[in-house]
């Protein structure tokens, strides 16, 4: 067991309470400036013309892409927000379990409002999973970032991230690979970060670092793609302000002034320190180090 988990069982790996501060602010708040999916990350996106959805469904893809759903006959995504990727992946023919995990009651409704037989949704964090057989695909968009908190030291977040990698290894099937998508500190120092965001938006949460992630997965895990795609995320922000800004009105009406102002300043003050540098947004692959797998179930 983990320093991280010793001090704070609850809260390893991400808290509920904080999560769902978050995230179940209104499901018809979110549905006025997300796209219609209600994907909550950064999009993928080509081109001056593409569109906000466009964008998300290529970017659902390429987690399904990196994941190898294609080939898999099971799949955990932990962090499953509002269900657009489990809900797509659903389509996969030889595809017959999938997993979603999520901290939010809002989110967890909205899946099971899908009621799609193969897809099964619990309110739980990755801690706390118990999986009956394993996976071949394991997805998480937009969960890392909240493991941490940002009193761990160094070494307690290394051993968070080292737990859930090794976790993540023991329940994927030979072959199989894991998509991740984080934000991460890039020149900004922990003690820059905005005391706004840490207490006003994501409490309880930290960024992790490349060099962090990069010793969590030492002997674990293998890299196999790695690309920062700040700028998109910086794109995706100003969607997301640019729709809020249009149906302000219906925001206020919603959940009130002083909480669309919050949502206002999020959105702006984090695309700019994605512009910057200041933060970063990784999109990584992995699978486990060599456990005995033949060479074929390796490529």
């Amino acid at each position: 067991m983990s320093t991280a988990m010793k001090n704070d069982q609850q809260d390893y790996g991400g808290s509920m309470a904080a999560v769902q501060y978050h995230y179940d602010v209104s499901r018809e708040f979110y549905s006025l400036w997300l796209d219609e999916s209600l994907t909550y990350s950064s999009a993928l996106w080509e081109g001056e013309d593409d569109t906000l959805a466009a964008a998300q469904q290529r970017k659902i893809d390429h987690h399904l892409t990196e994941a190898r759903v294609a080939r898999a006959s099971s799949l955990l995504d932990i962090g499953c927000g509002w269900g657009a990727l489990v809900r797509k992946a659903s389509a996969f023919p030889a595809l017959e379990r999938i997993v979603g995990l999520t901290l939010s009651e809002d989110q967890a409704d909205q899946v099971r409002s899908f009621a799609i037989p193969k897809i099964e949704v619990r309110l739980e964090s990755w801690t706390q999973h118990k999986p009956d057989q394993p996976y071949d695909s394991i997805i998480s968009v937009g969960a890392f970032e909240h493991f941490a908190k940002p009193e761990d030291s160094r070494e307690v977040k290394i051993s968070t991230y080292r737990d859930f990698f090794s976790t993540c290894s023991g329940w994927l099937t030979p072959g199989g690979r894991l998509s991740l998508q984080t934000f991460v500190y890039g020149t900004m120092r922990n003690e820059e970060a905005s005391e706004f965001i840490n207490e006003e938006i994501f409490p309880a949460a930290d960024l992790p670092r490349l060099e962090e992630i990069a010793a969590a997965i030492d002997g674990v895990m293998e890299m196999t793609y790695l690309v920062n795609h700040r700028l998109h995320y910086a794109r995706t922000y100003d969607a997301w302000a640019r729709n809020l800004r249009r149906r302000r009105d219906d925001a206020v009406r919603l959940v009130g002034e002083e909480v669309t102002e919050r949502y206002e300043r999020y959105l702006k003050q984090t695309s700019i320190g994605f512009y910057t540098g200041k933060i970063g947004l990784l999109r990584m692959s992995l699978r486990p180090t060599d456990r005995g797998v033949s060479v074929l179930a390796k490529i």
